[in-house]
């Protein structure tokens, strides 16, 4: 009946609607450092089935097809994307990418992570008022690493195993080696805001190395990741997600117009 239709019709204007707003962040963040796009995956709901396929008719012969009729669409989840954006050169000593796998590790609230750590792609790094180096975001996480470089500290470098060294007096001091973190499925990992992911119970826990080594990304000093949202690749999905929308509209519109026409039977 129309009523199916409706209901139907109705299941995909919110699953496209989700959809639409998956599309509107990543297209929000093509700017931002190292930001990591979302995809929506959608799935068909229950099968109102009104024959089923393989039964006897009166002949005994096995019908080879039934009659189901689909009650609509779900989003079953959003995935995240973590693939490599492209790297972008920088004049900033503190501005590191990671060229790989990998995650920097930052500290956050207790409350806010299973291990207490964030992890980011996001290089931008700068200091605070105790040196220590922290992301240039709006919180100003801490580098887990947790060490501090002095104000007339010059000529810093980071090598792409995450050492950091710097001159100071006219001696060449080592700060400390920025290690990695890597997930076995990391687009299970949970955004937070701020460039900064937390570990679940589906990306796994976090495997901590040295950069450069057993699988680990390289560290790239003067280099920041862009954001993988591709412009292109979303405004073609927004275009796509409008069309059903509106495809979808037209369904309510004539499911509505089909049941009037039923109930107008009555007056002849």
């Amino acid at each position: 009946m129309s009523s199916i239709a409706l209901n139907t019709a109705s299941t995909g204007l919110n699953a496209l609607s989700t959809a639409l707003d998956v599309t509107a962040n990543n297209l929000a963040n093509v700017n931002t450092t190292a930001f990591k796009a979302s995809r929506t995956n959608f799935e068909d709901l229950f099968y109102l089935e009104q024959a089923q396929p393989g039964i006897e008719d009166q002949y005994g012969n096995a019908t080879p097809t039934g009659q189901q009729v689909g009650l609509g669409v779900s989003v079953s989840g959003t995935s995240l994307d973590v693939s490599q954006g492209s790297l972008q050169p920088s004049s900033d000593p503190f501005d590191l990418a990671i060229l790989g796998d990998g995650w920097f590790q930052v500290e956050i609230s207790p409350g806010m992570s299973p291990d207490g750590y964030g992890y980011t792609r996001a290089g931008d790094f700068t200091r605070n008022n105790d040196g220590e180096w922290v992301m240039s975001n709006s919180e100003g996480f801490r580098l887990a690493e947790n060490f501090a470089i002095p104000s007339d500290a010059t000529n810093l470098t980071i090598d792409e195993w995450g050492y950091v060294q710097y001159q100071q007096g006219g001696a060449t001091n080592v700060a400390g080696q920025i290690e990695l973190a890597r997930f076995i499925n990391p687009a299970g990992l949970q955004a937070i805001g701020s460039n900064v992911y937390v570990p679940t119970e589906a990306s796994g826990e976090a495997e901590v190395g040295e950069a450069g080594q057993d699988g680990y990304g390289s560290i790239k000093q003067y280099y920041l990741e862009a954001s993988n949202a591709e412009p292109v690749t979303e405004l073609v999905t927004l275009i796509k997600t409008q069309r059903a929308f509106e495809m979808n509209s037209q369904v309510i519109q004539a499911a509505n117009e089909t049941l009037q026409e039923i109930v107008n039977l009555r007056r002849f």
